[in-house]
């Protein structure tokens, strides 16, 4: 019974998991399917720990520009491939490790009943469905995703074209964050590319364009070896390469994300533990890799 108990816990979380691959605000929100409020708890703060599909356009794009040249020919395709798949079970083998310790911590307890009963028949509400599907889901991620979004473009704007002596904030942050991003095997702009990208996953890479450019405002471009052109002018390697796709998976929830897991927890505390736990397994990660590294080449 414990077994089939576990099965059922672990089955619904893994449902959540699988929806954060689409949106990870939308996975915690999936995590009401789970009637145990201690297991919906450790489904929504590990759920970030898979990469979302705001994720996935940086991840491939690091792969085929850093992984798949070590590569020549049909090979390097399946290289790059294999690299962002060994990216994502990281996440999934960490999200079960990290969801394993708090059950047995901080979140102890037993697992939810077991119950195997077959609900009366009924037939299809289409209509009802599609409007809660609409109204409770869609619509509250993406009013969420509107309200985050209008002033953290300002916030960006402002920090690209306000300086001191020339230099602007932006650059001025990051090279205040520069030595610690040193350890993580990043830089300043890296670093900072992904904390004034905390509105949303997509803006990483074009504030990071943006900030080796000089640029003052953001910028993308769709052909990928001009992309890769500018990584490689501004020092990236394959270890700074590894260790963004690795900080790509392991880092804080978008802030859409964080205000449905306030909404869903009702609790600052919970909010901020979930801000912390990917965060804290990816520094411990990239230093690490940094650190093979330096030890092997």
């Amino acid at each position: 019974m414990d077994f089939l108990k576990n099965a059922v816990a672990h089955g619904k979380q893994m449902i959540t998991m699988c929806m954060g691959f689409g949106c990870n605000a939308a996975g915690c929100v999936g995590c009401r399917i789970i009637d145990s409020p201690r297991e919906r708890l450790i489904a929504i703060l590990t759920n970030n720990f898979v990469p979302c599909n705001g994720r996935f356009p940086f991840l491939i794009t690091v792969a085929t520009v850093f992984i798949a040249s070590t590569v020549s020919g049909f090979g390097s395709s399946i290289i790059a491939t294999l690299s962002v798949i060994l990216v994502i079970l990281l996440g999934i083998v960490l999200t079960l490790v990290v969801s394993k310790i708090l059950s047995k911590t901080i979140l102890k307890g037993m697992p939810s009943s077991f119950v195997l009963e077959l609900p009366p028949y009924r037939k299809p509400q289409f209509g009802k469905i599609l409007f809660r599907s609409i109204f409770d889901r869609t619509l509250f991620v993406l009013g969420r995703a509107i309200s985050v979004a209008a002033p953290a473009g300002l916030v960006i704007w402002l920090f690209a074209n306000l300086g001191i002596n020339g230099q602007s904030l932006l650059s001025i942050v990051a090279n205040f964050l520069n030595p610690f991003a040193q350890f993580l095997g990043l830089d300043g702009y890296i670093l900072t590319a992904f904390i004034f990208g905390i509105p949303a996953n997509e803006i990483v890479l074009p504030i990071i364009l943006m900030c080796y450019l000089g640029g003052k405002s953001l910028v993308n471009f769709e052909d990928t070896a001009t992309i890769g052109q500018i990584l490689m002018q501004n020092g990236w390697n394959m270890l700074t390469a590894i260790n963004v796709m690795i900080f790509t998976c392991l880092h804080f929830p978008c802030t859409t994300t964080l205000l449905t897991i306030k909404k869903e927890t009702g609790s600052l505390k919970w909010t901020f533990i979930s801000f912390l736990l990917p965060t804290i397994c990816g520094i411990i990660i990239c230093m690490f890799t940094t650190l093979v590294y330096h030890v092997l080449f």
